[in-house]
């Protein structure tokens, strides 16, 4: 059962942006009269829109390519043209944002009509340094594409992929840079968030990730999304990652996985019967990198017996010296 950060009663979305105020003038014939009516919502469940767009779906254009669309970017409408838009950061100023299409795309169907919506990453860069990174995505409706708000991700960030996890939730993984680390750094520690976007306000939700009763093991599948390693016990020791997020691991249905470490990039065959797995014909390019855990990865893939899904959305490894396993998420 999925369980996502609510504030409202009956949605499963928390909106990322709310209109709060709400200001009435009236204008009597004599004289002026100015009536500001402050109305503070804070009253969970307004599925409100986004800042300064009064509708979030109807209001935008409709395009044939999602790509043409218009989305909810920083709480302005941003109309695409062949992936890019541009217009001045202020009246007569030469600075320009521009918002880009940058990829990292993804097909699914969002709101069950049975055509192919997507979902995909955009940037915009606000006449200064930086380069901000969103998620949005565009249902394929019969009028047109229809765009949804953004979701920020972060400034100058190192996209990773795009997936889908369970039914209609959004995996999107990117690296962002450490606790007192520069925007000079490049990015090194990884991050997911999970996204539910509602069809009818087009804004998206976040999924809570860390908490029994989450996910159903019955429905999870080994190539459903990229599993990053979080921990694991080897000869009774507890290892973790030096490095979050760095260390993950891929299926596919072809009985094929590719793996990334902190290091080399590793590939090969494997084989899941029922709770049973075994990975072979491992190969690895060849790169020396001091202090690398890249052999204590490789020795829970050569070591793997066999596995099991549980309730928090994780990939459990049980390897064959006694007692030790290996969690991914």
């Amino acid at each position: 059962m999925l369980k996502a950060v609510v504030h409202t009663p009956s949605f499963l979305y928390t909106p990322f942006h709310t209109r709060e105020i709400y200001i009435i003038v009236l204008y009597m014939k004599t004289y002026w009269i100015v009536s500001i009516i402050a109305a503070v919502a804070v009253i969970a469940g307004i599925v409100a829109l986004n800042s300064s767009a009064l509708e979030t779906g109807d209001e935008l254009k409709r395009a044939a390519n999602y790509k043409d669309a218009s989305y909810i970017i920083n709480g302005e409408v941003v109309t695409l043209k062949n992936g890019m838009a541009e217009k001045e950061a202020a009246p007569g100023s030469a600075s320009k944002i521009i918002t880009r299409y940058f990829g990292n795309e993804i097909l699914h169907d969002f709101d069950g009509d049975g055509r192919e919506d997507v979902a995909f990453l955009l940037t915009q860069e606000t006449g200064g340094s930086g380069t901000f990174y969103y998620v949005v995505a565009a249902l394929n409706t019969a009028d047109g594409y229809k765009g949804s708000s953004g979701v920020l991700l972060g400034d100058r960030i190192a996209p990773q992929s795009t997936n889908m996890g369970l039914g209609n939730i959004i995996v999107v993984n990117y690296a962002v840079r450490g606790q007192g680390e520069s925007f000079a750094d490049q990015p090194s520690v990884g991050k997911s968030i999970w996204l539910l976007l509602n069809p009818e306000t087009m804004q998206f939700g976040e999924v809570a990730q860390d908490f029994e009763g989450e996910a159903d093991p019955a429905r999870m599948t080994l190539s459903m999304k990229k599993w990053i390693w979080i921990n694991a016990k080897l000869d009774d020791v507890e290892i973790k990652p030096k490095k979050e997020g760095v260390f993950a691991l891929t299926f596919m249905d072809d009985g094929r996985f590719a793996a990334e470490t902190d290091c080399n990039s590793m590939g090969g065959a494997y084989e899941a019967r029922e709770e049973n797995i075994s990975f072979s014909s491992i190969m690895s390019t060849r790169m020396y990198c001091d202090g690398s855990q890249e052999a204590d990865f490789a020795s829970i893939l050569e070591g793997a017996a066999t596995y099991r899904f549980t309730s928090k959305g994780e990939l459990v490894i049980t390897l064959e010296s006694e007692g030790g396993s290996a969690v991914f998420r």
